[in-house]
C-alpha cells in the first residue's frame, strides 16, 4: 500500500481448512501491515494452512481463543498494531487493490468505518437476488454483516469497546453502535462470498430464517436466546 495508513486483517476461524486457503491466496495479492487468524479450536486442516501462510514471511500470526466470532475478533485486535482494522470471514474474498480502497474511502476525517457490497460465489439466481438485497438494505439501514467485510479505525473500535460477546448478531450490534460514532462507508466494491449456508439448508429457508432471527432480535429478544433457536433449526 503506498499510502502512510496501517491496516490489519482478523480473520476468525472454526474448521475453515476447505475454504481458508483461498481467502488467505487472494490476501497475498494486498499489501496489508499484518494478517491475524485467530481459531477456535479447529480440529481439521486449518491450523496447518494458516501456518503455512504465516511460514512464508508474510506479516501474519496465528493465535487461538475460545471459541466464538465476537471473542476470537477481539482477541486479535487486541494483538494487532494496524490504524484501521478489518474483520474478514474465512470464506470471503477480498478484492485484489481492497488496501487502497479502504485508504480511500477513511480519508475524510469523519468517516470511522465501512463495509463492501457482496456478491456470492454461485451462479444462481438466488445468489444474485440475496446480495442485491443485502447490499440495498445495508445501504439504506448503515447496518452491514460480517460477509460485507467490516473495517473500522482502530481509535473508534477502542472507543466502541469493541465487538459485544455474544452469540448472534455481533456484526450488526457493532454496525448499529459504530453509526452512532460517525460517517460509515458503503463501497460498491465488492468482495466474493461463499453461497454454501444457503446452499446446504436451502435459500428459502435461509432468509426467512435470517429474517425471522433479525426481527426478534429488533424487538428486544436476547442473542443467547436466538442461539439456541439457531442450533435447533440447523
Amino acid at each position: 500500500m503506498t499510502g502512510a495508513m496501517t491496516i490489519s486483517v482478523i480473520i476468525p476461524t472454526f474448521n475453515e481448512a476447505h475454504s481458508l486457503p483461498q481467502t488467505l491466496a487472494c490476501l497475498s495479492r494486498s499489501s496489508f501491515s499484518e494478517v491475524i487468524i485467530v481459531d477456535g479450536g479447529s480440529t481439521d486442516g486449518t491450523l496447518n494452512h494458516a501456518q503455512e501462510f504465516c511460514a512464508r514471511g508474510t506479516a501474519a500470526q496465528v493465535i487461538t481463543s475460545s471459541r466464538g466470532r465476537a471473542r476470537q475478533m477481539n482477541e486479535g485486535a487486541k494483538l494487532s498494531q494496524g490504524e484501521t482494522l478489518l474483520f474478514l470471514h474465512a470464506d470471503t474474498h477480498l478484492p485484489a487493490q481492497a488496501g487502497r480502497i479502504i485508504e480511500s474511502a477513511l480519508t475524510t476525517r469523519n468517516a470511522v468505518g465501512g463495509r463492501f457490497n457482496v456478491r456470492f460465489d454461485s451462479p444462481s439466481v438466488w445468489g444474485r437476488v440475496i446480495s442485491f438485497f443485502m447490499n440495498h438494505r445495508s445501504r439504506l439501514t448503515g447496518i452491514a454483516t460480517g460477509d460485507q467485510a467490516l473495517f473500522v479505525r482502530r481509535q473508534v473500535f477502542e472507543q466502541l469497546g469493541g465487538f459485544s460477546e455474544i452469540p448472534l448478531m455481533e456484526d450488526i450490534e457493532f454496525s448499529s453502535r459504530l453509526q452512532q460514532a460517525g460517517r460509515t462507508v458503503a463501497l460498491r466494491d465488492t468482495v466474493l462470498t461463499s453461497f454454501r449456508r444457503w446452499h446446504t439448508q436451502g435459500p428459502l429457508r435461509t432468509v426467512l430464517l435470517m429474517w425471522t432471527l433479525r426481527f426478534l432480535y429488533w424487538i428486544g429478544v436476547s442473542p443467547h436466546r436466538l442461539a439456541r433457536v439457531y442450533r435447533m433449526v440447523r
